[in-house]
């Protein structure tokens, strides 16, 4: 059985396909994100993925599916731009709340992920099961992110070894 990519994903797509079809979320894709990724590339792996446990566990997959998409929803370097009322871990959220909320109505759960999602670096404890998958697959996707080119130089040299040893 093959797995499904996000584009070949009838049901992720009939959630979310109103939100990427917005230019602000599009937009996204001009910000550099974790090195070697781009903002919209890094909030579809974290929507995606997060949805996938939501099915999985039978939770709110819509809200899981669109609040990750969102949780990234700023147009600054966090790099560069510093900011008097605290950290961008503490601030971000905030701004991607305010962001998402000019695009489309939100629940209340939808909320919550997009503010809490960077609990772990911010004491905003996630109310949801929903939201705490969004912050720990937002983590998980930041990790696998920064360290891709790594990952591929290891795997090309593990490759290259384990072919020298079938050779000899």
């Amino acid at each position: 059985m093959t797995k499904l990519t996000w584009r070949d994903d009838p049901e992720y797509l009939a959630l979310v396909s109103d939100l990427l079809a917005q230019e602000p979320v599009q937009r996204l894709a001009n910000y550099t994100q974790h090195h070697h990724s781009n903002r919209l590339d890094h909030s579809i792996s974290v929507s995606y993925n997060s949805y996938l446990i939501a099915k999985k566990l039978h939770l709110n997959t819509r809200a899981t599916a669109r609040g990750g998409l969102l949780h990234d929803l700023f147009y600054y370097d966090w790099r560069t731009t510093k900011f008097n009322l605290g950290s961008h871990a503490f601030i971000h959220p905030r701004v991607a709340l305010r962001n998402a909320e000019k695009l489309t109505d939100l629940s209340p759960m939808e909320k919550d992920i997009i503010l809490k999602h960077m609990w772990g670096a911010t004491l905003a404890m996630p109310k949801y099961r929903e939201s705490m998958i969004v912050s720990l697959v937002d983590d998980y996707e930041a990790v696998h992110e920064f360290s891709g080119p790594a990952r591929q130089h290891v795997h090309t040299w593990w490759a290259k070894v384990t072919l020298t040893l079938k050779v000899n």
